[in-house]
């Protein structure tokens, strides 16, 4: 009882305190905004080919949040808090044992240093300069290489620290990230771990063991350790499969507006910690296995350097027409060590009048050449973007489901329909999927680089002012080349993939109507 009034005491003292806080700073904003986001799903070959004869699976995800943001002068601080599960995923009564399931998706404070807008400021050398640091989500551009990843329910963010420098025009960012998850206490070293692993495993003998310390297993598809993996070890996907976190990251954003055509330049390395491929004897069976996996406690890193400018003018005099180009070049070694030397761009036109959007482009992203016997990696990952607004909506590509070995070839076509009030709209959008580079099928021979046609079609109506509801439909028609592309066993899989998607999304702002 005393307790409960002890606790009850210190709430109200934190409120009386607030309450003088913001009576004291009068021009201080404050925000309270959420988000419940509830989406149902019907897949039926989303992220990568079906086998034949399987079913399609229904599920529906949400996603929480509660949004609270502090600005002043001289400070900006922002929290979001996040839950993240699948309906049915928790059984209706849970214990604490389940563990948690709620996480923090933001903290971060902006610290204003200079400010010539604000008359509070006596003395102010650049038109805006901060300093953010906290977890936060980093985006830039088209978030290409660097996004939030909205579309997925858990999002994307970093822990890091951001320098905010606008002047003349220039808008100028210079961020770093470091990653460790253990305090170091005992510790020889601070070797870090890039990955979320399971507490236990199953050994090469099917036995269930603990997993290791600073160690990532190799598991085949059935979830038993192998030497040699599963699919997706032999075929890994980019960085956006979230397989391997990095170490430190560092980046250099630029960007101006000249008239009507803005150019902005990004400079970014990343580094991953080495390892080395280990075994470890599992003795608590009465059949002895081995766990085979990834030692991450080796010193040095591997260091990748991505580079490259993008631009996109304006042209007409309403602003009707609108181009996109950009160019971007990864070198130094990448996360496994190998040599690295790839690249990717993008080139689009688009047209909009009062209801109507067309838009025309490609995008390369180069890859290996199973054909040559060079041990350079030429594949491009495009780092810790969006991928899901780029290569079709059933993120068979640089998303969670991997990337093609030969990389990928896109030219694509939308048309977008808007009504007058902006209140509906809707978009079909047409991928011609091909590899960039030659690949070879299991007798040694070059296969067809054409993979597979995708066509998406999105509607969008607003319901309220706070309340979205969106329909998806997405089909492709895959080769069996596309067998190839994602490492699955050829003639095994359906080639004609289908998804659909029905999702509410309620944004309501708590302290205005």
């Amino acid at each position: 009882m005393y307790k409960k009034e002890l606790n009850l005491r210190i709430v109200a003292v934190i409120l009386l305190c607030t309450s003088c806080f913001f009576t004291k700073n009068a021009n201080a904003q404050l925000s309270l905004t959420g988000q419940l986001r509830t989406r149902g799903e019907l897949r039926d070959g989303y992220g990568t080919l079906e086998p034949i004869g399987a079913k399609a699976a229904a599920i529906i995800g949400q996603r929480t949040r509660l949004n609270f943001n502090y600005k002043s002068s001289r400070l900006i601080f922002q929290t979001s808090i996040q839950d993240v599960r699948l309906w049915g995923q928790d059984a209706s009564t849970i214990s604490p044992a389940d563990g948690a399931k709620i996480a923090v998706h933001e903290a971060w404070a902006e610290i204003v240093l200079s400010n010539k807008k604000d008359t509070g400021f006596k003395v102010s050398p650049f038109d805006y300069f901060a300093i953010k640091v906290g977890r936060q989500e980093i985006s830039y551009d088209d978030e290409r290489l660097l996004g939030a990843t909205d579309w997925i329910t858990q999002a994307r963010r970093h822990d890091a620290i951001v320098f905010k420098l606008i002047q003349q025009g220039w808008q100028v960012d210079l961020g770093a990230a470091f990653n460790q998850n253990t305090d170091a206490i005992g510790y020889n070293g601070t070797f870090y771990t890039p990955a979320n692993v399971p507490a236990t495993v199953k050994d090469s003998k099917g036995n269930l063991m603990n997993t290791p310390a600073g160690y990532i297993p190799l598991l085949n598809a059935s979830g038993v350790s192998a030497k040699n993996g599963s699919p997706s070890f032999l075929n890994p996907p980019g960085t956006n499969g979230l397989t391997a976190d990095y170490k430190s990251l560092q980046y250099l954003y630029a960007a101006r507006k000249f008239g009507k055509t803005r150019i902005s330049g990004l400079f970014l390395s990343d580094e991953f910690g080495k390892y080395i491929i280990d075994s470890v004897k599992n003795t608590s069976g009465t059949d002895i296995g081995y766990l085979y996996g990834r030692r991450y406690n080796q010193t040095g890193v591997n260091t990748r350097i991505t580079t490259g400018l993008l631009v996109n003018p304006v042209f007409g005099d309403k602003n009707q027409w609108a181009a996109t180009a950009g160019y971007y070049y990864q070198g130094g070694h990448d996360r496994d060590g190998a040599k690295l030397s790839a690249y990717t761009y993008t080139a689009s036109v688009a047209y909009k009048d009062i209801n109507w959007a067309y838009t025309a482009g490609l995008d390369v992203l180069s890859g290996k050449d199973a054909t040559s016997n060079s041990t350079v990696n030429h594949r491009f990952d495009p780092l810790y973007g969006t991928p899901h607004k780029f290569w079709g909506l059933m993120d068979f590509f640089y998303a969670s489901s991997g990337s093609p070995a030969g990389g990928l070839t896109d030219p694509y076509l939308k048309f977008k329909y808007t009504t007058a009030n902006t209140r509906f709209s809707s978009e079909l959008a047409g991928h011609y999927f091909m590899l960039q580079n030659n690949q070879k099928n299991t007798a040694g021979a070059t296969i067809d680089k054409y993979i597979g046609t995708e066509f998406d079609l999105t509607n969008s109506y607003k319901l309220s002012k706070v309340t979205m509801v969106d329909l998806g439909i997405c089909y492709m028609a895959a080769t069996r080349s596309m067998e190839y592309a994602k490492g699955i066993a050829p003639n095994t899989t359906s080639l004609h993939p289908l998804w659909a998607y029905l999702q509410l999304n309620i944004k309501p702002d708590f302290l205005n109507k």
